[in-house]
Formats: C-alpha cells, structure tokens, sequence
C-alpha cells in the first residue's frame, strides 16, 4: 500500500471515529439533560402526603375506595416527575376512577408511547380507559391512541394537540388549555382544532398558565398565571370528570 493509501486510510478511520464520538457525546448530552427535571413543588407536599402513594409496575397509581370500573392514564409533561400531577391523580380517585401517572423513559412521553398497553394488561378489572397527558405528554397518548382507538373510552388532552389527524374519528376528545399558556398558545389551541374529532370539547381555564397542569412550580419560557396553582389543578380535575361522566 502506498504512502498516500495509507495517509487517507488513517483520515478516514479518525473521521470515523470522532463521528462515532460526537454521536456518543450527543447521546449522553441528551441524558444529563432529561435528568435536570420538573419536581413536585412544595404546593402539592402540602396536599399529598407522597411517601403515601401507591406505585406499581409502571409509576404512580391513585386506587380508590369506591371504584366506578373506569381508569385514567396521565402522561407527564417532557422533563416532569409523575408525582407532579399527584394533586390532580388523588382528585379523580375520590370520584371514583383508578388513575394512573406513568414514568415514562427519560422523562419524555414519546419514548414511553405504548406504556399504555402494559397500564392496561396490569388492571384487567377496568372496564373502559381513558388516555391523554400533559404537553408532550399529550403529544404521546394520542400516538398510542391513533393505533388503539376502539380500546379506548377516550382521549385527552392538557395544554397540549395531536400531531395526528383525528378528523374522521369519532373518538371523544377533550382539550383543557389555559388562558395565559406561553408555551401551548391560544393561536396553537385553535390552529389545530381541525386535528381533532366531531366528537370534541374544548374547556378554556381562565388565567391557568401552562405549569399549573402540573404542580411543580414555574416553567422557562411560560407566562405568569393570574389563578393559583390549586385553583388551576380544581378546574382541571372538573373538566376531567365533567367529560368523562358523560361518557
């Protein structure tokens, strides 16, 4: 082999293996930064007692004391503890609905489509599920909802849309979004209501911001609420219920 052979042989390995090392150095980027998350913040330690809850095979699960036979599966928001939406998960318990907040992979809902599926198969007492999530985590659950419609009792939504097209279901669908969301906006809300089905409710929380879907105090890029956060998470949990009483 030549000189010059031997010359580009030796580039090429180590382009090769600096592409390897950017790739490796993205990869674990992209870990350390899913593990910076959203907690519980000391607005819901005050109302649930967390070292309390029950888990399960797949995160946090509310049993309640008088079951109606109906579940609920909650997926965070991208970066947010399940035990976030603690508040919100004993509040639909008391009514008489089994919810369950997965840990997704990461903390992102779209590594986490199909939890569902596992949700499901562990309660098989459940008659009818409903499914839905906030921000990403909404995003998610309508991807697993897509492939699993006739399974479902419906499909929510918290500060959040489809990416898929819904318009020829008849899935009942919810949409719960807040007045002073700066990340999911009014403009977003109603840009993509033509994702969504017939079958569809639209519930405007006036003065919620995006956070307060969660209790995990405030978010980058998210604009100041002019509700309280228990205010908020009230009148998401009597959307949640007035929706799904009716079905």
């Amino acid at each position: 082999m030549s000189a010059g052979k031997r010359r580009a042989k030796r580039w090429a390995i180590r382009i090769l293996i600096g592409f390897i090392a950017l790739i490796a150095l993205i990869i674990i980027g992209f870990v350390v930064y899913s593990q910076f998350d959203y907690g519980p913040s000391e607005v819901l330690k005050e109302q649930v007692d967390l070292e309390a809850v029950e888990r399960d095979g797949q995160g946090i699960i509310f049993m309640p004391e008088d079951p109606n036979g109906q579940g609920l599966i909650l997926y965070q928001g991208a970066k947010v503890e399940a035990e976030a939406y603690a508040y919100l998960g004993e509040k639909l318990s008391e009514q008489g609905y089994t919810v369950s907040i997965p840990d997704l992979p990461l903390k992102f809902g779209i590594f986490g489509v199909d939890t569902a599926e596992a949700v499901i198969g562990e309660y098989p007492e459940i008659d009818s599920w409903f499914i839905g999530g906030h921000s990403l985590g909404g995003v998610a659950a309508a991807m697993y909802a897509e492939d699993h419609q006739d399974e479902l009792a419906g499909l929510f939504f918290l500060g959040s849309y489809p990416a898929g097209d819904f318009a020829l279901s008849d899935l009942p669908m919810l949409s719960v979004y807040g007045e002073k969301d700066g990340l999911t906006l009014l403009a977003d809300i109603e840009d993509n209501r033509i994702l969504f089905s017939a079958n569809s409710e639209f519930v405007e929380i006036p003065g919620g911001n995006h956070a307060q879907f969660g209790l995990y105090g405030e978010q980058k890029g998210d604009n100041p609420a002019t509700i309280s956060p228990l205010e908020q998470q009230d009148l998401v949990a009597e959307a949640l219920l007035n929706w799904m009483d009716g079905k």
